[in-house]
């Protein structure tokens, strides 16, 4: 039978234990936030899609001659997740959009923005002659 090792001087039993809590408590704030970010980041490109769709929508009955469609716009938008803030025909014919994500709301510490939005335009596009 082989002898037990020396055990450490009494000042530093338990050290390890503090310094595994210690880990732990970093793991554990660094995985909330990049849940966090993670999740404006999903929200980001929700409210960037939906403004996208959206303005394809408005901007579709414009190539008929007809007027922009902010009603179905707001449909698209509301389809996606997100909410339209704005629909505007330009001067120039294209339709300009705004859709926003309402993020829902964390208890305490963990809130990140409340909400995020994106801006998107479509039109008609004119051809060139050859």
């Amino acid at each position: 039978m082989s002898p037990s090792p020396p055990l450490p001087p009494s000042h530093e039993r338990g050290s390890a234990t503090v310094l595994t809590v210690a880990a732990i408590g970093v793991v554990v704030t660094m995985s909330t936030a990049a849940l966090l970010v993670a999740g404006v980041v999903r929200d980001v490109h929700r409210a960037r899609g939906a403004a996208d769709l959206a303005a394809l929508a408005a901007a579709g009955p414009l190539t008929a001659g007809a007027p922009a469609d902010c009603a179905v716009a707001a449909g698209v938008a509301r389809a996606n997740g997100a909410t339209l803030t704005a629909c505007s025909l330009q001067g120039d014919g294209a339709v300009v959009v705004s859709a926003s994500v309402v993020r829902p709301a964390a208890a305490g510490w963990l809130q990140g923005p409340g909400g995020v939005s994106a801006r998107a335009r479509a039109g008609v596009v004119e051809a060139e002659p050859p």
